[in-house]
């Protein structure tokens, strides 16, 4: 069970997009707060919440690894369950949006939202975790790095992700969407377009 509700964005906003972290970094990582910031400040409601071994760190300062497959998609039921499905888009940085993923379909929620989706673990690109992107039901955007070493614009041009999936790709951008500096590009730029990609899908699903 989630704990805590961490909020951006007003109360009656039409769609409330509901934010896990990714493994290793906490609801109020750096990337977590800017993201969540600027589209509750485009009009929507943001909920970041934790999962039991994130919830545990906080409490008592030791790192562990992240709870096992059905703890994470419990957070998620949960999440669903407090915040009601109706007007629910659901997501997360890495791990999250890979639980996230997993759970649209079955929770009926009005979409997802992946940021920095880990395709596969960083060298390994012959074990793709992408099968269900194929069919999936619930309108999903996936923003991502270019260089993301979880899965690359390049990679992703193969993966047959299906008609609900919407990707758009940052340039220069690792899995943080942070571009090197002979790029051309800045991180504050990739964050800025993240969320603007992000707010211009849930204007296009909320409500009326």
């Amino acid at each position: 069970m989630a704990k805590s509700l961490r909020y951006n964005g007003p109360k009656d906003a039409p769609l409330i997009l509901a934010l896990a972290h990714g493994a290793g970094a906490p609801m109020d990582h750096p990337f977590m707060e800017t993201l969540a910031k600027g589209i509750g400040d485009a009009g929507f409601r943001v909920a970041r919440f934790e999962f039991p071994y994130m919830a545990k760190r906080r409490e008592d300062g030791k790192k562990r690894p992240p709870d096992r497959e059905p703890v994470l998609r419990a957070a998620f039921e949960d999440i669903a369950g407090r915040l009601g499905r109706e007007r629910l888009v659901i997501g997360g940085k890495s791990m999250g949006g890979r639980i996230a993923s997993m759970m649209a379909d079955e929770l009926g929620v009005r979409g997802l939202v992946c940021l920095g989706y880990p395709f596969h673990a960083p060298g390994k690109p012959d074990r793709v975790r992408a099968d269900h992107l194929a069919a999936i039901k619930t309108p999903t955007l996936i923003v991502q790095g270019e260089r993301d070493p979880f899965g690359s614009a390049q990679e992703i041009a193969s993966y047959g992700l299906g008609r609900k999936v919407k990707l758009v790709v940052l340039p220069d951008g690792e899995h943080s969407f942070k571009p090197r500096k002979k790029s051309g590009h800045t991180e504050e730029e990739n964050l800025a377009a993240a969320i603007k990609a992000t707010v211009a899908f849930l204007k296009r699903l909320a409500p009326g």
